[in-house]
């Protein structure tokens, strides 16, 4: 099992990084924190890293259910996905599996838990793919209708 699924865009990055929030949104997740790691890397240890944020993405509704279930869950309560520049120049996004962190834990509910979270994230994950597909079809069928010119 994959810890985690992705999609690449060409859009920027930081349109990529709003195209993620607004998606989460949309399942409802809020993202609690934004960790920029090439700042950080570059503030701390004077390291140049390419642009690669972490967003915590948290859904109310599931936490809890998860919480009454075990309660040290909170150690790994947080959707990561990720936003990142790839070394070709287009933007990744990943998200973390659920399931894959839950397997740890012998709890079948927190697994069903899991596997509802996990459709959720994928549907981020399809959205964005739906979005990006809008965003560059313009682009694309330019390009194909004048490939001479490119």
């Amino acid at each position: 099992m994959d810890y985690y699924f992705n999609t690449k865009s060409h859009s920027s990055f930081e349109q990529t990084v709003q195209l993620v929030t607004n998606a989460l949104k949309a399942e409802g997740f809020r993202v609690l924190t934004k960790i920029n790691i090439r700042k950080t890397l570059k503030d701390k240890l004077g390291i140049d890293f390419r642009k690669y944020k972490i967003l915590g993405a948290y859904n109310p509704d599931y936490a809890y259910k998860a919480l009454l279930e075990e309660d040290k869950i909170g150690v790994i309560l947080t959707c990561n996905v990720i936003v990142q520049e790839t070394t070709d120049g287009t933007i990744e996004v990943a998200a973390g599996n659920p399931v894959a962190s839950m397997l740890a834990i012998e709890n079948p509910i927190l697994i069903d838990i899991a596997i509802e979270i996990q459709n959720k994230l994928r549907t981020v994950i399809d959205e964005l793919n739906k979005v990006i597909l809008k965003i560059e079809t313009p682009k694309s069928v330019f390009m194909l209708k004048h490939k001479n010119l490119v």
